[in-house]
This record gives structure tokens, sequence and C-alpha cells, in this order.
């Protein structure tokens, strides 16, 4: 008699709980994922709250993807579009091409939300193949917390309750992976069993997304093989390209700043003068319009150690290690969490209480370094890189 496969919740339907998802299935493990929101691809679901700052994949990203399923990654990955270099505007207009390096190294750009909807893809692809072993997908619901005394436990607001204080739901598995973001449940529930060193830290920064609109038969309106940067010392903007001839454009900036362009006047004039080439490029009413309507959003970052209890429980990603943007690695170590568990879960042929003390043994100091690398990152790219333009 053939023994049944070990079951596993996923909390967290994003890219690194898709990925791990994955993973896992391909492994022979039945995997249940949990998400408080809707499937993105529902149209009738409106708009979800997915961050939809572009991402760099690098290296490290796509070889996780690789590990995981090398046809699902090529697949996934289609709308990747190389970025060689830094393309510097200064505030006259003019642009600088600094190249990554020497033997066109490059690093890809590729939209967060369609890369998560070509995930979901790829589960539905697998298990229309995996007859009895299917990923499955629970979207609107909501992990209220995880209980790891006895069997591990996922409790969830019922979404078919009244009160979603008291109607809850429970589902067992035999372990759980929090995969659920910077303002992890998984975490907070983690924490009641193990002595965890945690740090959370907001950044006196804020974002908020522009958007350059294609030009003429989808043409890009500037190069698109370059991470463009309009680099002004206490703020900045970015953009990266989009398949369809867009890019997805960024300004970061100090909340005082940011908060005090309230007025269309004042809008105007803080852009014509810092962005000019920006501004023809997005369009001035169209500025208005973002930063007097569009929310902002708040940067943090999280540490902790240790990042598991027992075999019972571990978490992943952002929810382990979330950092600033202005590395470009976030979703890359999150990518490369699934790959290194994966095998670590095969090294030590399933044994979870080995696999997971080894990750957070070997997986802490190097991102540790990462996270501060992120940081220091921003001072560079807002200031230093732009030098020989001014």
């Amino acid at each position: 008699m053939s023994k049944s496969p070990e079951s596993v919740a996923v909390v967290g339907a994003g890219l690194v709980g898709s990925l791990i998802a994955l993973g896992l299935a391909r492994k022979g493990y039945k995997v249940t994922v949990f998400d408080y929101r809707p499937d993105s691809r529902d149209q009738s679901s409106g708009k979800t709250n997915l961050r939809s700052i572009n991402l760099a994949v690098s290296a490290r990203g796509i070889d996780a993807m690789r590990y995981v399923d090398e046809d699902m990654s090529k697949e996934a990955l289609k709308g990747i579009i190389p970025m060689y270099g830094r393309m510097i505007h200064d505030t006259k207009g003019k642009q600088e091409s600094q190249i990554y390096g020497l033997f066109g190294e490059s690093i890809n750009s590729i939209d967060r939300a369609k890369l998560n909807e070509s995930l979901y893809d790829q589960i539905d692809k697998f298990n229309k193949l995996n007859g009895d072993l299917k990923i499955e997908l629970k979207f609107k619901y909501k992990v209220k917390n995880v209980d790891l005394k006895g069997v591990p436990t996922v409790v969830c607001v019922d979404p078919q309750g009244s009160d979603k204080e008291t109607d809850v739901v429970k589902f067992e598995y035999d372990f759980i992976i929090g995969a659920d973001g910077a303002f992890s449940q998984v975490r907070s529930s983690l924490q009641r069993y193990i002595r965890m060193n945690y740090s959370q830290e907001y950044i006196d920064m804020c974002y908020l997304e522009l958007y350059i609109p294609p030009g003429p038969n989808g043409s890009f309106s500037i190069d698109p093989n370059h991470l463009h940067i309009w680099p002004r010392k206490d703020f900045m903007l970015i953009a990266l390209a989009n398949a369809d001839g867009s890019f997805t454009s960024t300004f970061f900036g100090p909340w005082k700043l940011t908060e005090s362009l309230k007025e269309p006047k004042q809008i105007t004039e803080f852009f014509t003068t810092n962005f000019p080439d920006a501004v023809d490029l997005i369009g001035i009413d169209k500025v208005v319009e973002c930063f007097t309507t569009y929310p902002k959003g708040a940067l943090m970052h999280v540490t902790c150690n240790q990042y598991h209890h027992q075999d019972k429980c571990i978490i992943i990603g952002d929810a382990a290690h979330s950092m600033v943007p202005f590395y470009g690695q976030g979703m890359n170590c999150g990518f490369e969490d699934v790959r290194i568990l994966l095998q670590l879960l095969e090294k030590h042929k399933g044994n979870r209480t080995d696999a997971f003390e080894e990750y957070t043994k070997t997986r802490h100091e190097d991102l540790k370094a990462i996270l501060k690398l992120a940081l220091d990152n921003y001072n560079e790219m807002s200031t230093k890189i732009g030098y020989s333009l001014f």
C-alpha cells in the first residue's frame, strides 16, 4: 500500500507562494495555497492590490524558476525585457548610458502582476496534467493565524460567514509555509512558539506609480533596454519597460515632500523643473492626476531570525526578509529561498526538521547582507550615479 503524500499549506499566493507551490507539488507534496485576495485573472474581481512596481529579474531568480521547471520558466518569463545598463537623465533632458558589464550582462524587466498570473496559469496547467495530486488555490481565504501546538492548522476567516471575527474555518496539514508578505500572519503566529529576533523599520520614503504610454504602433518612447533613472539627490524617478511598449514609472521621495505636493500648480512646477523630459513622456495632466488621486506606498524592511518551528512551519520571501526595492533583489531573493528550501528537503530526504534547521542556519547571513545592500543602493541610485552629469 503506497504512502499518502504529505500535505502542505502555503499561505500567500504571490510570486514566492506560487513558485514554492509548484516546486513542492512537482516533488510529490499535496499543496493547498491560501490568499485573501480574489484571483486576479477574474475580470469581475476588479483591480487587486498586487503591487505593480516592475520587477528586475536577475540570474538568481531565473535559476530558481528553472530549478522548479525549465519549461515553466520559459513560459512564465516570455514577457521579460533585458536591461543592459542604466540610462541617467539630467534636469536638461540629457541622457547618459551606464552599461552594467563588458560582456552583455543584463537584468530583466517584467510586470509583477503578469508574472504572478502566469504562475497561476502554470498551476492550472500542472493540475490538468496531474489527476490526483493537484494544487488547490483557495482565493478569498483570509488567514487569521496558524496553530502549531498540535497538528499544524491554518485558521481562516470563513468567506461564507457573517461575522469576520468569530466565523472561522480550520484546515489541518503536515506542515505550513508562510509566504504571506511583509505583514505576515504566519510570522506573527510563529513568534508565539519560538524566540524569534524581529525588527521592522520604515524608511522616510514613499513611492507613487506613474505610467509612460506606448508610442505610435506600440513603439517605445525611450530605450527599452535600460533602467531609466532621474536621480535628484533626495528624490528620484525610475522607469522600466513593458512588453507592450509602455513603461512603468515610479516616483520615490520623502513623505514630507510628496505630501506637500497637493495643488496642480505645485505639482506642475515641481515636475517640469526636475523631470522635464519625463513630463513630455507621461503628460503633465496625468502626473497631476496621479499625485492628487493615487495612493502613495510606504517602504519598509523586515528582518527576523529564526525562520522555522520544528518541522511544522517555516517562513520565506517577504515574510522573512522584506526589503526596500532599490537593489532589485526582493523577488529574486524570494525565488532563491524557494530553490534552497526545495534543495534542502531533497538533501535531507524529506526530513523537515533537518531541512528547516539548515535553512535557517545557512540563509540568514546572506539575507542580512542583501537587506543592507538594498538600503545602500538607494543612496547610490539617487545621488552618486548622476554626478558625471551635474
